[in-house]
């Protein structure tokens, strides 16, 4: 048995092992969620003040056995930059070595390159950044993977009377395994939860010709992806009919959940799985997500890393990751604005709309502008099927998948008047039709957005 077996094997039987304990955590009132953060965090602080000289220095004056919540704000934020720059001083490992993890992502092919035997790599960012790395034993990743699945594993066996067996699921997602979506296919292969990989960098007919091979009832995907795939159902060539499919990995925008749901006319779930490990789930056809904050601390917070209340939406938020003790993620800024839903009287978990990333803001000589300005446009423009923005100098050139009909410079004057409605007067818009849009070669992720050049 490789080192990749074995991880896979112990990994899976703790996901199984806890998937009864997590079906169960989605029903858990707040000050039960809340007791959990308290006593998972003391845990957290203990190992890392003990075990991580960057984290001994964050924490100095925190006691672990008297921490309560309150306390984490007294906690300096952690960024992407400072976690990498201090890599071998955060992890609590002393076999996990920047050197160590950055030959394994480099080793990795068609499944993950285990650290020591005892970890697997998850990275982000790479395709619009500075990349991010994030270790996982089997134990933390099967938590991760119980979060992932523990509102569909409950649905189903809510609807069948038990738990799923022998479920097949096509995920239209990342290529490699060092992405969330390409690891956990390699990870669940051979379990009752078979996720079957099909790479969102192949062409689309490729990617067609394949769903139509697998024929499976569920169907996963990045949601520029399916909408591309719903088009393609329309017109007969994508002959699939999944019982449901949901979104992951990117932000399910109204036009794409739209262009998805009249395609394949299932509901349609979403999720929000982070590398740094943070998770969330909509029902089918609702817009909010439930986040697992029994596994993960979530702070809406503004631009001076001040709380935000319900329904105002977070510059940022800040995430304390409560399972993963190898790479302590305690107040790690991830760059997403969320919208808290007010609490509700059914359980205590945090709801909240996802509206992309901080990023995406773009700047015209000192001006703000909500991305909203450019992308309602296009969405209301029914022969586009994606788009990718890119600041230039003076404006922005757009890129749209369209198969027919497409009216671009009717387009873009459209676009040149939303902006000067907000200020940005006379702008230079380029529309340009393209038969696909750049995605990351490895992660398969698409950048929305593309910032003017420095």
């Amino acid at each position: 048995m490789n080192t990749f077996d074995s991880f896979r094997r112990r990994a899976q039987q703790a996901l199984f092992a806890s998937l009864p304990d997590h079906i169960d955590r989605l029903t858990w009132d707040r000050p039960r969620i809340v007791a959990a953060q308290r006593d998972r965090c003391r845990a957290l602080l203990a190992v890392a003040k003990e075990r991580s000289s960057f984290h001994r220095a964050r924490l100095a004056g925190l006691n672990p056995d008297t921490f309560e919540l309150d306390d984490l704000a007294r906690v300096p934020v952690m960024t992407k930059a400072e976690m990498m720059d201090a890599f071998d001083d955060v992890v609590t490992d002393r076999r996990l070595t920047r050197a160590v993890v950055e030959q394994a992502i480099a080793a990795t092919t068609t499944e993950p390159v285990p650290v020591a035997g005892d970890y697997v790599v998850l990275t982000t960012g790479g395709s619009t950044g500075r990349r991010g790395f994030f270790v996982f034993d089997p134990a933390a990743f099967a938590t991760f993977g119980a979060t992932l699945m523990r509102a569909a594993m409950a649905r189903a066996a809510a609807a069948s009377g038990g738990p799923p067996t022998g479920v097949r699921i096509a995920m239209v997602a990342a290529a490699s395994p060092i992405h969330a979506t390409g690891a956990v296919p390699c990870i669940l292969a051979g379990s009752p939860m078979e996720f079957v990989p099909v790479p969102v960098t192949r062409p689309l007919a490729e990617i067609v010709n394949r769903l139509n091979d697998i024929g499976a009832p569920l169907l996963y995907g990045y949601p520029s992806v399916l909408a591309q795939l719903a088009a393609e159902r329309r017109a007969g060539r994508l002959h699939i009919a999944p019982v449901s499919v949901t979104a992951t990995s990117e932000t399910l925008r109204p036009d794409l959940r739209a262009a998805i749901t009249a395609g394949f006319g299932v509901p349609l779930a979403n999720v929000y799985g982070s590398s740094e490990g943070l998770v969330g789930a909509s029902a089918p056809d609702e817009p909010s997500l439930v986040f697992a904050d029994d596994t993960c601390i979530v702070e809406l917070v503004d631009e001076d890393d001040r709380p935000v209340p319900p329904g105002m939406p977070s510059s940022s938020i800040l995430v304390t990751n409560l399972y993963n003790q190898a790479q302590p993620l305690i107040r790690y800024r991830i760059e997403d604005r969320f919208v808290a839903a007010p609490a509700t009287t059914g359980d205590g978990h945090l709801r909240a709309d996802v509206e992309g990333r901080a990023a995406d803001v773009l700047r015209f000589d000192g001006r703000d502008v909500h991305p909203h300005v450019i992308t309602t446009r296009l969405a209301n423009a029914a022969a586009v099927v994606d788009y990718q923005i890119r600041q230039v100098t003076g404006g922005v050139v757009v890129d749209v998948v369209a198969p027919s009909g497409l009216d671009a410079p009717g387009l873009a004057a459209d676009i040149r008047h939303g902006l000067g409605a907000v200020g940005v007067v006379d702008a230079d818009v380029m529309v340009r039709p393209v038969p696909s849009l750049p995605r990351d070669p490895r992660t398969g992720k698409l950048a929305l957005f593309v910032p003017l050049a420095s």
